[in-house]
């Protein structure tokens, strides 16, 4: 199911843009479209399109410039919402959206890494789509000791974005590895390659604010669709 809490239209546009200025598709200093075709071609309102743009002014991303119109600005210090997702499109880009498989509490398994103080933890079973397309297949462990209930309706899109508003536990920190493994079987049919098959798979140790290892993630990349990316700068 759709995951209810989806971030409004207007940041998943500022998060788009964001993402597509990461990827190299707009360069420092690029002079973006006329608004109004801009909004035509996402296929949202003007207002909905300054919404964003203002999001990406505030975020440091985008100088208005009165009469000329609006020039990418490169952050690098930029924390958006989706800054600890390293997963995008071929092409570059693209926008998460995630659909909820699954959502329970249960024992760690034995051979992962330590993570948290509760034998428990909130396992978490997404698809994430990247303009649609289903690319990462996502199963997150989340320590118990980190709530006392979470319920599928109080997940958001970004859940390090849930973590800081709901928990107040702030992701600052994660280790990724990427090894090659087979897809789980409760897979959906919509996520290539299939049950069985083996993919590239990212295994992901995150920290919270206090430095301690809370979440532990494994996320298999269907890589005729997505790229894993790690820029360095």
């Amino acid at each position: 199911m759709p995951v209810k809490n989806a971030l409004p239209v207007y940041v998943q546009i500022s998060e788009m843009l964001i993402r597509d200025v990461s990827a190299g598709h707009y360069l420092d200093g690029a002079r973006l479209p006329p608004e109004r075709q801009m909004a035509s071609e996402l296929a949202v309102s003007v207002t909905t399109l300054r919404k964003a743009l203002n999001d990406m002014t505030h975020k440091g991303m985008l100088e208005k410039r009165q009469g000329s119109g609006n020039y990418i600005k490169i952050n690098k210090n930029l924390a958006s919402v989706y800054s600890f997702f390293r997963v995008e499109l071929i092409t570059g880009g693209g926008l998460p959206t995630a659909e909820l498989l699954g959502l329970d509490r249960t024992i760690k398994p034995a051979h992962f890494p330590p993570f948290g103080n509760s034998d428990e933890a909130y396992r978490i079973q997404r698809l994430r789509r990247l303009n649609g397309r289903p690319a990462v297949l996502e199963e997150i462990w989340l320590d118990g000791d980190q709530s006392a209930q979470i319920h599928p309706d109080d997940l958001s899109e970004s859940l390090y974005l849930f973590y800081r508003k709901s928990l107040n536990l702030w992701i600052t920190e994660a280790e990724d590895q990427l090894t090659i493994a087979a897809v789980p079987d409760w897979s959906p049919t919509t996520f290539n390659p299939a049950r069985g098959e083996h993919c590239l798979c990212a295994q992901r140790l995150s920290r919270s604010q206090s430095g301690a290892a809370v979440e532990f993630s494994l996320n298999w990349i269907d890589t005729n669709v997505a790229r894993y990316v790690a820029r360095i700068k």
